[in-house]
């Protein structure tokens, strides 16, 4: 299993606006420490719509770290973040995919 965290879409815009500072810090002793930072790519685009695009080169530096992952929304990661919300009540995809492990993970801690 990779360790690491995960970026949820308020994360990513946190980011990428500098608002709080907190995340831009986690991010760059992320990169000193060489911790993995996954992006769920459904999450990702919401980030895009929630920041104004005199933002948008933060996140494309984002992208660009060489601890960054992005995870795709596949088929199979769409069914079983589909099922868990569905289980809960839930429809909201992005909320789905971000705290579902991608193919492969296992079930520990992210």
């Amino acid at each position: 299993m990779i360790g690491g965290r995960v970026l949820d879409a308020s994360a990513l815009a946190a980011f990428a606006t500098g608002r709080p500072v907190y995340m831009r810090a986690l991010v760059w002793a992320a990169v000193e420490e060489n911790i993995v930072l996954a992006v769920p790519s459904a999450a990702l685009g919401r980030a895009w719509s929630m920041v104004d695009a005199e933002h948008h080169a933060a996140l494309q530096v984002l992208l660009g770290l060489p601890n960054t992952v992005i995870h795709e929304l596949s088929p199979e990661s769409a069914q079983e973040a589909g099922l868990l919300l569905a289980s809960q009540g839930l429809d909201d995809i992005v909320t789905g995919q971000v705290v579902t492990p991608p193919p492969g993970a296992g079930a520990g801690p992210r």
